[in-house]
C-alpha cells in the first residue's frame, strides 16, 4: 500500500518532469520522434583519417560483375554494364592491375564477354563462366555440363561462378519445386572437370546470419531487410546457414583437387568457423568482397586471419559501381591503415547496419598476397 505523503510526492514528481519536459521542447522545438531511418549520428571521435584513393601495390579485384546474366539460366543474353575504354581508366587510377568479371554466363553471352574484354585486353580482364540452370532437368544434364565448362575453358573462360542461386533460389523445374541442394551430386562432373582443368570456382554460399532470423527489433539487419525483403531466407523452405555452409564443405571434401573460392570470407561474421573450415580443406580460399562492414567491427580477429591465412585471402569487391569514385578507398583504407572508426562504404547511411569499422594495417608481405600473388597464382598468372 502507498500512504497519502508518497501519492502526492508521486504527483508532484510527475508534474515537475511533464514542465522540464515541456520547457525543453520549448528551448528545442526539433525535439521530436525521429524515424529510424532519417537518424544518421555522426562521431565526436577526434580520430586520424588517412585518404588511400590508390592501392599502395598493383592488385587483381578478383569479384568484379562487369556483366550480367540471367542468375537462373533461362537466356544467354547479357547485360554489359561498361565498355573496356571506360574501365580501364578507373582502373589505372586506382592501381586496379586486373578485373575478374565473374558473371560472364554461357553460350553467346560467353562469346560476347570474352570478345568486348579479355580477348583484346588479356591483361587485364578475366572472364569466368556460368552454369547453364535451365538444362538442369534434362536425363544427360551432368555430362552436359561438365563438357560446356570445357567449352567455356577453350574458349578463354579461365573459372567457374557460382551464385547463391543454388541453394537459396534454384528449384527442380527452375523456379518451382524442391530447391535444389548446395551438393547435389549431379554437379559432381563439373567439379571435377573445373579441378581437372585447373579452374577455381568461385562460389557464394548463404547470406548474412541475420537474413535467416525474423526481421524484427533484435535483427541487426533490420534497415537492409526493409529495404529488399525478398533477401529474407527466414521461414518457409529455406535451408539454414549452417546447412548451406555444411553443403558446400561436402563438395569440397569430394573434390579435393578441385580449388574453391567462398566468396565473402565464407561466414565472414563466424571467423573461428571459417578457420576450421580452411584447416580442414587445402582446397578452399575465400575472398573479402562486400563484407568490410562484418571483418572491420572485428579488427583484432581480423588481423589475426589475415595473418594465419594470408595465402589464401583473394582482394575482391563485388564490385559494379564504376562510376563511384570513392567506391574502393575504404577497402584500402581498411588493409593499409590503422584508421580508426570509418564508414565502410562511401553512402551516407550504408545499409548493411549503424556502425563503423576499424583499419588492420596489414604489413607490406601479406599486402602483396591478398591484393594480387594469391588471386594471380590461382588463375595461372605470372607474377
Amino acid at each position: 500500500m502507498i500512504n497519502r505523503r508518497q501519492l502526492w510526492a508521486n504527483i508532484a514528481g510527475a508534474v515537475a518532469a511533464a514542465e522540464t519536459l515541456g520547457h525543453a521542447q520549448e528551448k528545442h522545438p526539433e525535439s521530436k520522434p525521429l524515424p529510424l531511418k532519417d537518424f544518421q549520428p555522426k562521431s565526436m571521435l577526434h580520430t586520424k583519417v588517412t585518404q588511400v584513393p590508390k592501392a599502395r601495390y598493383a592488385l587483381i579485384d578478383f569479384h568484379t560483375h562487369i556483366t550480367h546474366g540471367d542468375d537462373l539460366g533461362g537466356t544467354e543474353t547479357l547485360k554489359i554494364g561498361g565498355q573496356p575504354g571506360r574501365i580501364l581508366p578507373y582502373m589505372d587510377q586506382r592501381n586496379i592491375r586486373m578485373m575478374v568479371n565473374l558473371t560472364g554466363g554461357y553460350g553467346r553471352g560467353l562469346e560476347q564477354a570474352l570478345d568486348l574484354f579479355s580477348r583484346p585486353h588479356p591483361d587485364r580482364f578475366v572472364v569466368f563462366t556460368q552454369p547453364w540452370w535451365s538444362r538442369l532437368s534434362e536425363p544427360r544434364y551432368p555430362q552436359f555440363q561438365a563438357d560446356q565448362i570445357e567449352r567455356a575453358q577453350k574458349a578463354g573462360a579461365k573459372g567457374i561462378k557460382i551464385l547463391k542461386t543454388l541453394g537459396l533460389y534454384l528449384r527442380e523445374n527452375v523456379k518451382t519445386g524442391k530447391l535444389v541442394k548446395v551438393d547435389d551430386t549431379r554437379f559432381d562432373p563439373m567439379w571435377e572437370t573445373a579441378g581437372a582443368l585447373k579452374m577455381p570456382v568461385a562460389i557464394h554460399t548463404s547470406d548474412p546470419e541475420a537474413f535467416f532470423l525474423p526481421v524484427d527489433r533484435f535483427n541487426e539487419r533490420y534497415d537492409e531487410l526493409q529495404n529488399h525483403p525478398d533477401w529474407s531466407f527466414y521461414g518457409r523452405d529455406f535451408p539454414s546457414n549452417m546447412e548451406l555452409q555444411e553443403a558446400r564443405r561436402r563438395i569440397m571434401r569430394r573434390h579435393p583437387k578441385t580449388q574453391f573460392v567462398c566468396l565473402h570470407v565464407a561466414d565472414s561474421e563466424n571467423l573461428e568457423y571459417v578457420s576450421e573450415c580452411l584447416d580442414a580443406h587445402p582446397n578452399m580460399h575465400v575472398d573479402i568482397a562486400a563484407r568490410l562492414s562484418e571483418l572491420g567491427r572485428q579488427p583484432r580477429a581480423a588481423r589475426n586471419f589475415f595473418d594465419r591465412y594470408q595465402d589464401r585471402i583473394l582482394f575482391a569487391t563485388d564490385g559494379d559501381a564504376l562510376n563511384d569514385p570513392g567506391f574502393y578507398e575504404p577497402y584500402f583504407r581498411f588493409l593499409e591503415t590503422d584508421d580508426e572508426y570509418f564508414p565502410y562504404a562511401p553512402e551516407p547511411n550504408p545499409e548493411d547496419g549503424r556502425w563503423q569499422i576499424y583499419g588492420i594495417a596489414l604489413p607490406d608481405t601479406i599486402l602483396r598476397k591478398v591484393y594480387y600473388q594469391n588471386a594471380a597464382r590461382l588463375l595461372g598468372i605470372e607474377t
